[in-house]
């Protein structure tokens, strides 16, 4: 489904991504791990057309997106729910999923507003607050559900559980899980090895804008060497 290949990006002359290349197979969620400052955003902002790599090359789909602008790989189906989760806090809940609500491709992937309020019950108990009388998690709620309400192929989560108490991210866990038993294919950025061992078919560790490791979750939690040298975990 999204293939990176020798990915190089840049924020002016620092040279962040230094030679990316991964994969993301339909119907698979794969984590992306590594500390602060490692180039995981950077790589999502490379996929999504904000910060176009210079270098390399970006396919999705076979189509190359390498230079696309933001909108157009939106609408082949890659959705994004970013750092920070970015809502509109003075929108209410419904104004902020149906603004960015659009028709799936098939009866699998037609998610409405009331599917999204099924799928986070929270929300719809909230529908009429303003995202800035939300809370950190009911925001980080929403957040997913603005970026699935445009029915993606592929959703991309740039850390989901940052910032949110550990009963919170629990629960967001759980959604992620739940959409990655309908079939949806994912990229997650994360910091927490503890999720990609939970959600991840299939894991890529980055260290100063390189893959420095891939494997299975079970392959990662078998190396403790590798866990402390680039996690800060393991032994």
């Amino acid at each position: 489904m999204l293939e990176a290949v020798n990915v190089h990006t840049y924020y002016g002359d620092s040279h962040i991504l230094q030679g990316v290349s991964l994969k993301v197979e339909t119907s698979k969620l794969v984590a992306i791990l590594g500390r602060n400052g490692m180039g995981k955003t950077t790589f999502l902002r490379s996929v999504m057309g904000f910060t176009p790599a210079r270098e390399g090359k970006i396919l999705y789909n076979d189509i190359d997106i390498t230079h696309k602008t933001s909108h157009y790989i939106a609408r082949l189906g890659i959705s994004v729910v970013p750092q920070g989760r970015r809502i509109f806090k003075s929108l209410t809940v419904n104004e902020n999923l149906s603004i960015a609500a659009k028709p799936g491709k098939s009866k699998k992937n037609n998610l409405t507003i009331d599917s999204i309020y099924q799928l986070f019950p929270r929300l719809g108990e909230r529908k009429a607050h303003r995202g800035n009388e939300l809370s950190g998690g009911e925001q980080q709620m929403l957040a997913i559900g603005r970026a699935l309400i445009g029915n993606p192929d592929l959703l991309l989560l740039d850390e989901p559980s940052e910032g949110l108490a550990p009963i919170l991210i629990k629960e967001i866990y759980k959604k992620i899980n739940e959409l990655k038993s309908l079939g949806l294919s994912m990229l997650m950025v994360e910091q927490k090895i503890a999720a990609a061992f939970e959600l991840a078919s299939y894991i890529y560790i980055m260290s100063k804008g390189k893959i420095v490791f891939e494997s299975t979750p079970e392959q990662l939690r078998a190396n403790e060497d590798i866990q402390t040298q680039y996690l800060g975990v393991g032994k």
